[in-house]
């Protein structure tokens, strides 16, 4: 059985910093994209950052410049850099990957449980 599992959510000012980890385990060919959500009170999940297998990102614009994403495939390990935190960054934070288990299987969305990050102002 795949899993994800995230760490390094937390309580931080606004304007600080903080790096979430997520690592996947179990019986795991390849990864393709890896990417981080989140959902805040109330609202819809949404993506934050996506990255592929080769490096290439994307971010939603109310991150872009303050967050960065980053993976090591070794480790079979995506980080999320988060700086300069406003208090509307407060959320669930998910990790997603779509991870294969063997050459014959196709992939599987796979979401982690989820990091509580609050932003204080």
């Amino acid at each position: 059985q795949v899993q994800l599992v995230e760490s390094g959510g937390g309580l931080v000012q606004a304007g600080g910093s903080l790096r979430l980890s997520c690592t996947a385990s179990g019986i795991i060919f390849s990864i393709n994209d890896m990417g981080w959500y989140r959902q805040a009170p109330g609202k819809q999940r949404e993506l934050v950052a996506r990255i592929t297998r080769s490096g290439s990102t994307n971010y939603v614009d109310s991150v872009k410049g303050r967050f960065t994403i980053s993976r090591d495939n070794v480790k079979k390990t995506v980080y999320l850099r988060m700086n300069s935190l406003k208090p509307e960054d407060t959320a669930v934070y998910y990790c997603n990957a779509d991870i294969r288990s063997s050459s014959a299987a196709g992939y599987l969305e796979v979401w982690g449980q989820g990091t509580l990050v609050t932003v204080s102002s």
